[in-house]
């Protein structure tokens, strides 16, 4: 028996959470070292299953069943055909060890936090166990079980710990909104689940089960945008800026930095993986609605005065990115949105980071009452400047590595005929004007990023006003660092990553080529009405 690696980092938050729990409400300090235990077991583990996961072992054909490692696998309801099944591939691998740096982080940021610490660590731990056990999951149900988890405590870290002014609305909108998301793509599970020869939740059969040409089209956008719903994708993306508003420091680090990622992985693992020939259909329309995100993100960013309404929008058009990679249906594409979920995660974690540190000092986030705070923040100016440089795609840092490939594989499209999916276009041309208009935030995310930057750190210093201003501490240093370490690694050694996101993605890649060759043989158009109108009147 292999040495239950992942169980142990979904899991012991989830013990943490309990026993913080149980501690005596004057053990606030307890509270604090288990949940960073925790939090370095997890890390440790994750790490290891990293630098450990074999990214050569996929080759082109390799079914996506092949390429899990570190798997787990026990009965839990088998006459359902509900188990719980545990395994990483390189993409999921790297997002595990994505969560566990930003969740430490977040740890570390919060240790002041005086306002109940017992409960805010326990569900603070509960929100990282169910972001990880979305990553490692492979039963549908699990994956599930596990993405309700994550949403949940959300809701009350924001009600109770999150900013008085809107904290309610803004935790109840993010509620609903994800809610109602996950309630519709659980109707698509229902539908998949009923149409498999036996009944199983295990994703590995539900990937090569090749369901019928009209279910997939029928079902592929709610199960697709259903999850999309959590990555901010248009038009279900304003909950997002919100709550980010509205949220803690660390619960903002969770949310942006892993929690959109957790949405934009489950609509390619359940929706993209599963229904391949449903995606080629739709993908036409849904790189259209990434363009909007990306742009409308980038414009309404601009526009902010709020640090973390700017960082909240900004997070709306980075994630339409990976989206956009997505829906290329090319290698290039999806490296671009894999490690883009990446970059862009530690990215906001540590724009969220130092907006926290400048808020708890100055009691404001308006960058029209902030000036001149390099002078007496010296370690959030240059934090908040190197998360400008990644955020503008840099060369030499994530962001570059990250949207590079996405653009790239915009342009060179799919090459497929559009004459049977969801647009009838020239598909060159279209992808090609996709790419040329989507760059186009690169300059605006420099306009927003260089105003921020100018207006808050380097405008007239208020020597009165900020003499008096409390340190970063070492412990907040340490987690800027950190962040800034990993962005920098990224840029300067690609490899890093590279390998491990293109094995992940080589499977899904695959089947979307196998299904692209489908869609010129046949016409599209008049065989997925035939098939929808069928499989609708047979159900």
């Amino acid at each position: 028996m292999e040495f239950p690696f992942l169980s142990i980092i979904t899991l012991s938050p989830i013990a943490a959470a309990i026993i913080i729990l149980l501690l005596p409400k004057e053990r606030g300090e307890n509270a604090r070292m288990l949940a960073l235990a925790a939090m370095i077991i997890g890390l440790i583990l994750s790490a290891y299953v990293y630098f450990s996961y074999n990214a050569n072992l996929p080759v082109a054909g390799t079914p996506w069943a092949n390429t899990l490692q570190f798997t787990e696998e026990h009965a839990w309801i088998p006459s359902i055909g509900i188990n719980y099944l545990l395994g990483v591939d390189g993409l999921s691998a790297t997002l595990v060890f994505l969560t566990a740096i930003v969740g430490l982080g977040g740890t570390l940021i919060s240790w002041s936090i005086e306002d109940r610490p017992r409960e805010f660590f326990a569900f603070f731990m509960l929100l990282v166990a169910g972001v990880q056990g979305v990553f490692v999951a492979v039963d549908a149900f699990l994956l599930f079980f596990f993405y309700e988890l994550a949403v949940l405590p959300m809701y009350v870290m924001i009600v109770i710990w999150g900013w008085k002014q809107t904290r309610e609305y803004a935790a109840m909108k993010l509620t609903l909104y994800l809610l109602i998301g996950s309630f519709i793509s659980f109707i698509a599970y229902l539908v998949l689940y009923f149409q498999l020869p036996e009944p199983t939740f295990d994703l590995r059969v539900w990937a090569e089960a090749n369901f019928a040409i009209g279910l997939q089209i029928a079902w592929f956008l709610p199960l697709f945008l259903g999850f999309a719903v959590l990555a901010g994708t248009f038009p279900f993306h304003n909950w997002s800026p919100d709550g980010h508003v509205a949220a803690p420091t660390a619960v903002s680090m969770i949310h942006a930095g892993v929690l959109m990622k957790l949405g934009a992985y489950a609509s390619m693992r359940v929706g993209i993986q599963i229904l391949p020939e449903g995606t080629v259909y739709w993908m036409p329309f849904i790189i259209l609605l990434t363009l909007i995100n990306v742009l409308y993100g980038s414009f309404i960013a601009m526009r902010q005065r709020d640090m973390k309404y700017l960082i909240g929008y900004s997070s709306v058009s980075h994630m339409g990115l990976v989206a956009m990679g997505f829906a290329t249906l090319n290698m290039n594409g999806y490296i671009g949105a894999g490690v883009q979920m990446v970059s862009h995660g530690v990215m906001t974690a540590l724009f969220f980071s130092v907006v926290g540190m400048v808020y708890d000092r100055a009691h404001t986030r308006n960058m029209d009452d902030l000036s001149g705070m390099s002078k007496v923040l010296p370690w959030a100016a240059v934090a908040f400047i190197v998360g400008g440089l990644v955020s503008m795609g840099m060369p030499g840092l994530s962001g570059f590595v990250a949207e590079f490939p996405i653009f790239l594989g915009v342009w060179q499209g799919n090459g497929l005929s559009l004459t049977g999916t969801a647009f009838a276009l020239n598909p060159a041309n279209y992808y090609r004007w996709i790419a040329i208009l989507s760059a186009l935030a690169i300059v605006i995310t420099a306009a927003y990023i260089l105003r921020a930057v100018g207006k808050v750190f380097f405008g007239d210093y208020e020597g009165e006003r900020w003499h008096d201003m409390r340190p970063i501490l070492a412990i907040d240093k340490l987690v800027l660092v950190g962040f800034v370490v990993v962005l920098i690694i990224i840029g300067v050694y690609p490899q890093i990553i590279v390998p491990m996101v293109e094995s992940g993605v080589q499977p899904v890649v695959a089947r979307l080529q196998e299904a692209q060759q489908a869609f010129t043989i046949i016409d599209t158009v008049q065989v997925g009405a035939q098939n929808l109108l069928h499989w609708l009147g047979g159900a």
